[in-house]
């Protein structure tokens, strides 16, 4: 006698989801957050907000940072270079003073010593936040500014301090450089900078 095996179609991982491309912070909304975060005494999450805008890290490369990554010995320095997960090329970032502030009473608060991680998880199983974990960090974030968290997402925090940047000075090659992009067309997409573009055009336009 055969047995006959039923493969159940798999759905699709999106199925009922909205993705895509996920918006970038505007700088009103980096300060509410910021804030927010100050306010509440969150150590942790405001450190890692401060460094997740400043160092455009993917999340992977971001909730695995150990203090020595960042720092010589406690002292959190104004630039740092980490050799991205994905493309296992080095890229560098500035540390602002507002971030270096934040990271110091996270050393503080939590005791780190040069090889801890940074952003360490309330689950015993795991010692560093997991990616899964910092997504809905993420979406608390902008959840408690009255935002649409389907619109946003940890690529958001990748993506603000960019953005930014381009439209202060439209230097494409500098956003290439930060996001650590071997292809200029690949910032192109990831900042959607020919639709933005087109968008500030025809708004300047009137019909």
């Amino acid at each position: 006698m055969y047995q006959i095996t039923v493969y159940r179609k798999k759905e699709p991982w999106n199925k009922n989801k909205l993705v895509g491309q996920k918006l970038p912070l505007k700088l009103q909304q980096i300060w509410a957050i910021r804030i927010r975060l100050e306010l509440s005494g969150n150590v942790r999450d405001l450190a890692l907000f401060n460094l997740a805008i400043d160092s455009k890290l993917r999340g992977c490369d971001l909730v695995s940072l150990r203090l020595r990554d960042i720092a010589h010995g406690l002292s959190v320095q104004s630039r740092a270079m980490v050799v991205q997960q994905k493309t296992g090329q080095p890229v560098q970032f500035e540390i602002t003073k507002n971030t270096r502030e934040s990271i110091s009473q996270l050393i503080q608060h939590d005791q780190l010593t040069s090889s801890d991680y940074l952003f360490k998880s309330r689950v015993k199983a795991s010692d560093h936040i997991s990616t899964r974990q910092y997504s809905r960090i993420v979406d608390h974030w902008v959840e408690s500014i009255d935002l649409d968290a389907t619109q946003y997402g940890t690529h958001t925090m990748r993506r603000t301090k960019p953005s930014l940047i381009y439209k202060k000075t439209k230097n494409l090659r500098a956003c290439q450089l930060l996001l650590g992009h071997t292809k200029l067309e690949s910032t192109v997409r990831y900042l959607g900078i020919e639709v933005d573009d087109a968008l500030e055009v025809s708004e300047g336009i009137d019909s």
